[in-house]
């Protein structure tokens, strides 16, 4: 095992962070979960993540106390999503070391974690491979991220310290984005050496169209347009509901823009939507809410603006057959290229296995594809794609809560940003692990701050005011 310099850097400030009071440990472990190209330390030739390692600091800080202890156990009751999402993982590390011995040759898989299909350019007879092992791993992770977020903002004072550490992802993901183009035109890139680490396979330097693809923080431009994706469901929802507004504006617009410039077809084909739950949003808060008047004027400004951007287009034709020529060219006729037949031959072998196994799966980690949902049914089958999808409603299908309270806006902005990742998950999702940021959030939308302790009953020295210790 090696440490890297920022490997160092995150253990060593999350280490004073630990013992200055657990919500900051946590807000850096929200932070780090950017960092999706970096690596913190290197077992073996895998790579761990600076987000993973926090992670780490942020059970001991969380879970040495007696409440966040009790809040954690109580995450995982029956009645609640953790329940559902703890069977998932349970029962998918279970299928990625069964189902690859006890049904080898059964059916032929596009691996994933092997090099095989990448030499031979044809897939193999099911059997195990690394992905079994790396996959269960991040699996267990996102499982004790989630509980751990849950459980931390199920306080009053834990609940703001979350809000504070998605805050710093989003102008950690907007950043890194601009250095990434700023870098680029400088001829400067090495700066950002630093935090591309990883054993991946990065996509740093690569144009489309005349445009530099925006990385960020992240392998290529597909991670980053969907990470920016989810900040845009987040900061735009809290926007609409009046908080900070000037910080958050300002965030949903860069995001909006950066994903619309970052030439992914993933970013482009998944704003629509994110702008269509913003818009729901703000229909839903119209009048009935404090601090409405965002979402007041968002709704009747929206259609005002579409309506001349339209007619703008209209009168311009050279501008809109430009804008058409580069939707046509970066989505629209994106399966024809060799990666869109790729991605669509894995697609097609998922739904193979699916059938081949009579709807069991081959098992967590097996196979690649590019849609969460054919990696749900090739992979884990019918039981754990429904287990998912169980877990999907009661984490994020039921009532946030009154309209106006503070919890109730966090909980909607956190449910549309999971809302808005997922949409980019079905469309190129590899495997079914959908990474920290998702479970983050996945776990604010779940959390019920409104169930602790009145505030007087916090600790000394604690702010009862939801800020972060000074």
């Amino acid at each position: 095992m090696s440490i890297e310099p920022i490997g160092l850097f995150v253990i060593g400030i999350g280490l004073l962070c630990l013992f200055a009071d657990y919500r900051n440990v946590l807000v850096l472990t929200i932070f780090a979960t950017v960092f999706g190209a970096a690596s913190a330390m290197f077992l073996g030739s895998g790579n761990i993540p600076p987000g993973h390692v926090l992670l780490g600091l942020c059970a001991v800080a969380i879970l040495s106390r007696k409440e966040s202890c009790t809040a954690f156990l109580r995450v995982l009751h029956p009645d609640r999503p953790g329940f559902w999402l703890a069977s998932l993982v349970i029962y998918a590390v279970a299928t990625a070391f069964l189902y690859p011995r006890v049904m080898a040759g059964w059916t032929e898989i596009v691996p994933l974690g092997s090099t095989e299909f990448d030499s031979a350019g044809s897939t193999v007879p099911l059997g195990p491979v690394s992905g079994n092992i790396t996959q269960s791993i991040y699996m267990i992770a996102n499982l004790l991220c989630f509980a751990l977020v849950a459980a931390a903002a199920a306080s009053p004072a834990g609940f703001r310290a979350a809000v504070a550490g998605l805050l710093a992802y989003a102008i950690g993901n907007t950043f890194f984005a601009v250095m990434d183009l700023a870098t680029y035109f400088t001829g400067t890139a090495d700066l950002m050496g630093f935090m591309r680490n990883a054993r991946y396979t990065l996509h740093t330097e690569a144009e489309a169209e005349g445009l530099k693809r925006i990385v960020g923080a992240f392998t290529e431009a597909s991670s980053f347009a969907r990470s920016s994706l989810g900040v845009l469901g987040v900061t735009g929802t809290l926007w609409l509901c009046g908080y900070k507004p000037r910080l958050t504006g300002v965030l949903a617009l860069a995001s909006l823009v950066l994903t619309a410039l970052s030439t992914s077809s993933t970013g482009l084909a998944g704003i629509p939507v994110a702008l269509g739950l913003l818009y729901l949003t703000a229909l839903s808060r119209c009048g009935t809410a404090p601090r409405a008047w965002f979402s007041t004027a968002a709704v009747m400004a929206i259609p005002l603006i579409a309506l001349l951007l339209t007619l703008t287009l209209l009168l311009q034709p050279a501008i809109l057959a430009e804008l058409h020529g580069y939707f046509d060219r970066i989505l629209l006729s994106k399966m024809d290229t060799d990666s869109g037949v790729e991605r669509s031959s894995w697609n097609s072998y998922a739904i193979g296995n699916f059938f081949d196994t009579a709807g069991i799966g081959v098992g967590l980690g097996t196979i690649r594809s590019s849609s969460l949902l054919t990696g749900l049914l090739g992979g884990v089958g019918v039981i754990g794609t429904a287990l998912y999808a169980v877990f999907f409603a009661t984490a994020f299908l039921r009532n946030p809560g009154p309209k106006g309270s503070f919890p109730t806006d966090v909980r909607t902005a956190a449910r549309n940003g999971c809302l808005c990742l997922m949409a980019g998950d079905l469309m190129v999702a590899t495997t079914i692990d959908q990474g920290l940021f998702f479970y983050v959030l996945a776990g604010i939308a779940a959390a019920r701050p409104e169930e602790a302790a009145a505030p007087s009953r916090a600790p000394a020295g604690v702010s009862t005011q939801g800020g972060i210790v000074a």
